[in-house]
Formats: structure tokens, sequence, C-alpha cells
């Protein structure tokens, strides 16, 4: 059967109200996958939750839901498997619910498409009701005489204009706000300019059509949408009339590290031994790991390699630059419809200008600032070094022991717990450990192991779930063995 909201259940668009004597466990900002998850494995514990989203509904990367585009993990990281495999919301019940279990058990498929998973994913959010979409959180604040969180709210309309204002009640925050299109500086002034064709490859299907009319057309960028936007316009584009430049900062158009022992940098033991490093070496090591996780999946390279190979069966070559290494120093327009970009090669120490009719922003994502929602936390937060907040091994903010209450984090972490934070393999794990520590109990008991790699001569030892009222914000043991 498909899950259904519980009888008596508020609609997702009406949260039911809450007062300072009754305030809620929980309230989720930002519902992407990440508290999605979370919200999916706290709904049979009998927690009072909420979580709030600006946007009318979910959508998962819309404009990159390419046509035979994969994740590229698993599809059992889900939601939810990974720390309860029998939960209903589960990937496998979604498809035992709309009668596709076998076809999808003789597809072997362990790897689904994109568009799959954005249904899937709305299938769960379709049907938890503790969901309030179109709803914008304006403030957070710390009530010093309720111990407890004061969240107020605007009540969107269809068109996204304010209808109304709300405040909710809670002794515990989970953000879960996700991350933003990144733009870079060169390419802003274009970008944020309607009338010129620079877009984001987060939009790319909203301009798909439009952009496939252009004469010459470049992608910029060298990680996974790059390469499948590269390939889709490849696959549309005439033979010999190709006309496309794909230029990337790396030093190569390089695979994602996928050997089974690389991967182990995506385990929950990877993430425990990063968070104990000291902040500097974690600084250090983050940038040398892009191949972990900016890289390309191998037969997204294959596709793009067979196209182009495909192209030179009746001779001559296709009309189309790849080129690594570069640099974009300035961009500007030429007349009204055209932009000039201003290229350096890295390794050649060369410069060169680029005309072209449209460009496709691959630069991937950068986590959502902190500091405006929690303006009214600030005086309350704890940095470090470089000004970020201090987050513990629990993902939870550090904050003055004057606050009882706990902020969470989910995808604003990576400098204290590395590349995995954003990996939606770890996305169940994270939230079970959230819950654990939430509850003080274990209803999701963690693994003690997950990694045939031993990261550091000594493992510390690590209690799972911190003891409530004990060590506060998540101590970490360490014992030599």
């Amino acid at each position: 059967m498909t899950p259904t909201r519980p009888p008596g259940a508020p609609d997702q668009a009406t949260p039911a109200p809450t007062t300072p004597d009754n305030p809620r466990d929980l309230v989720g900002i930002g519902i992407g996958p990440f508290n999605l998850s979370l919200a999916a494995l706290a709904q049979p514990l009998g927690l009072d939750t909420a979580f709030y989203e600006q946007r009318p509904a979910f959508h998962w990367h819309p404009g990159l839901l390419i046509d035979g585009a994969t994740l590229q993990v698993p599809f059992l990281a889900d939601l939810v498997t990974l720390a309860d495999p029998a939960s209903p919301w589960s990937f496998l019940n979604y498809l035992k619910t709309r009668e596709r279990l076998y076809p999808f058990y003789f597809a072997e498929r362990f790897h689904i498409q994109r568009a799959e998973y954005d249904a899937y994913c709305r299938w769960v959010s379709d049907n938890l009701p503790q969901l309030h979409y179109g709803h914008q959180i304006d403030a957070v604040r710390w009530n010093p005489e309720r111990d407890l969180f004061d969240v107020d709210f605007t009540q969107l309309d269809a068109d996204g204009e304010a209808e109304a204002l709300g405040r909710t009640h809670a002794k515990n925050i989970v953000l879960g706000i996700g991350t933003a299109p990144h733009v870079p500086e060169p390419l802003k002034p274009l970008a944020d300019a309607p009338t010129v064709p620079v877009i984001h490859a987060a939009d790319y299907l909203l301009h798909r059509d439009r952009f496939l009319t252009a004469d010459h057309i470049t992608v910029i960028g060298s990680g996974q949408s790059g390469a499948e936007v590269f390939l889709d316009l490849l696959r549309h584009r005439p033979p010999g009339a190709e006309k496309l430049h794909w230029l990337a900062r790396t030093p190569a158009f390089a695979p994602m590290e996928y050997s089974k022992l690389g991967l182990e940098h995506f385990t929950p033991d990877y993430t425990r031994y990063f968070h104990a490093l000291p902040e500097t070496v974690r600084d250090q090591l983050v940038p040398g790991q892009w191949q972990l996780h900016k890289g390309i999946d191998a037969d997204t390279i294959a596709a793009i390699h067979d196209e182009l190979y495909r192209r030179t069966l009746h001779g001559g070559w296709p009309d189309a630059v790849l080129t690594p290494g570069v640099n974009v120093r300035t961009a500007g327009r030429v007349a009204t419809t055209r932009v000039e970009l201003h290229l350096e090669h890295v390794e050649q120490g060369t410069r060169s200008r680029l005309t072209t009719d449209a460009v496709i922003l691959a630069t991937g994502y950068r986590e959502r600032p902190l500091d405006r929602l929690l303006a009214g936390l600030d005086p309350y937060l704890r940095r470090d070094s470089a000004e970020r907040p201090r987050i513990d091994e629990h993902h939870r903010l550090a904050l003055d022991p004057s606050i009882t209450g706990t902020v969470y984090v989910q995808n604003a972490e990576r400098h204290t717990h590395g590349v995995g934070a954003p990996d939606l393999g770890l996305a169940a794990w994270r939230s079970a450990g959230i819950l654990n520590s939430l509850t003080g109990t274990e209803p999701y008991p963690q693994p003690q192991r997950t990694a045939f790699t031993h990261f550091g001569l000594h493992q510390p030892t690590h209690r799972t779930t911190p003891r409530p009222g004990g060590e506060h914000r998540g101590t970490l043991v360490h014992l030599k063995n």
C-alpha cells in the first residue's frame, strides 16, 4: 500500500499552530533530500516535527533532469534504506506501490536515473504530513525566558507573494537550506543580465530549446553536470557543424574516483576521522580531493568519446573543442547578443579570446550562507579561525552553553565533516544520527565500522549517541589501541 497521511493530519500548507507552552520537538528549515530523509525517519518516532520550504513543491535539480542522466550513487542511497531497510519510505517500496518492482528487477539497474530519483522524493514528500511548502523562514531567535527557539515565517501564495505572517516554537532546529548555483565573478554581470545568453547549468533544461538554436555554444566546467550538458548538446547538433567549446579549469577532463576503496571516503568512518583532524589539516585536504566528488562518471566520459568518434566515420573531425586547464579572466558583451571570453591557459601561460553566442556555466554549487538566517543567534555562535561555524561530530552547531536547545545542520559542514557532506549516500546515516542525538536514545542503531580502510594510525572510539544531559555538543572520546 502507498503510505498515506494519518487520519486527521494537517494539510501540508497549513501547519498546526504552536505556543511557547507547547513547542515542537524539531523544526526543519528547507526541504531538500537531506531534510526529507530526516522527516521520513522521524515520522514513526512520535516526535512533533514540522519542516518548512519556501518553494511551492519538492523538485530536485529540475534543470538537470536530462534524459538518461543517472545518479552517481546506487539506489540504496535513498532517503532511508542505509539507516532502516524496512522503512515504508524506501525506494524499493516506492517501486512496489507503483507496481514497478518486477520491471526494475529485470532492468538490473544499480544506478537509477535522476528523473526517477526526483519522482521517488516527490512521492515521499507528497505523503508526509509534517512538510509545509510555500513557507519562507524569516528569522530564528533564542528565547531565554522560555528556553526555546522562536521561528518567524511568511506564508506565500501560489505566485510566491506574501500572504500571512506566522511564528512557531521549537526545542530544536535543523537547517537543510542546501546549496546555490555558483557563478564565477567574471561572469556574474552577464549572468545577471536577462537579455544575455549566459545561464547556470542548474537552469539548463529551462533554456535548452533556445540554446540549441545558437550558432556557437560554450560550456564551462569539468564536473558531471558540465559533461552531461556537453553530451546532450553534442547529440543534438548536426555532424560537422557542432560549434561547441568545452572549457575547464581542471588540468584534465578527469574521471571521478570510483574505486571501491576510494569510495570509502564517503563512509561514516572517514567522516569521523576527518572531523577529528585539526582545522588546518582539514582545510588542506578538501581542495586536493576534488576528484572524489567533482570528477566525471566514467560512462559519461565514454559516451562523449563514442559520440565524437562516431562523427569521424566519414572523415574529418567534429567542430568541437575540448580544452582543460583554462581560466576565464574576464568576460563582456559583443554587440547585444554575443559574449567574449578572455581566457588564460594555466600551463602554457598563454591568453586568447573566444567569441560565442551562448554560455552554460557548469561551475558547481556553494553552501548557502547561514549568517542571515541565524543573525538572531550570532552572539551565541562559536566560530573557527576562518569565521565559519564550529560543528560537532553529531552535526550540531557549537553554541553558548546558555542555549539549551540544539541547531543541527545538513550539507553545511564540508569544512568540518569532509567531502561526504553533500553526498546522498550519507543522508540516511546523518539523519539517523541526528534523531539519535535528539532523542537521547538509539531508534536507529549506528554501525560501529563501515570501511576496510583505517584512515589513521589510531582510530578514535566514538559514541554514536550523546548522553542526554551529559556531554553537551558531542564530545569525541579518543582511545589509543
